[in-house]
């Protein structure tokens, strides 16, 4: 089984913040489960953790994210044309770019999302937490 972590619950776990539900601790632990980290969400933590807009690393960008994909096994999803298309035809509810692209490649390719983002269950995905 697969899972795509969204943005907030990667830095939860990573920085084990106690906002991490412990049912998407025990997913993303576990060994028998693929988790990707979508180049979406690593895109957003460079511009956000670059801007100042209150996402703070314990580390600048470049290392940080080095030590993470180096210390876990987090698939990183690319972002496709395919997820673009899709995109383009999901209705407006939710206007946040980012997330909007994490709802499309979970929409596309057909799994889960590992967040605490109720907005994301306006769409036709499965959200986990």
């Amino acid at each position: 089984m697969k899972y795509l972590l969204d943005t907030s619950s990667f830095l939860w776990f990573v920085n084990d913040d106690r906002r991490i539900s412990t049912a998407a601790r025990e997913l993303i632990e576990d060994s028998g489960i693929e988790i990707q980290l979508s180049v979406v969400s690593i895109w957003e933590i460079a511009i956000k953790s670059t801007l100042g807009r209150g996402l703070a690393l314990p580390r600048p960008f470049a290392q940080f994210i080095d030590v993470v994909l180096e210390n876990y096994d987090f698939k990183v999803l690319q972002i496709h044309i395919s997820h673009l298309k899709q995109i383009a035809v999901m209705p407006l509810i939710h206007r946040d770019p980012f997330d909007r692209l994490l709802i499309a490649q979970s929409q596309v390719e057909n799994i889960p999302v590992i967040s605490s983002a109720a907005a994301f269950d306006s769409y036709e995905i499965q959200r986990v937490w």
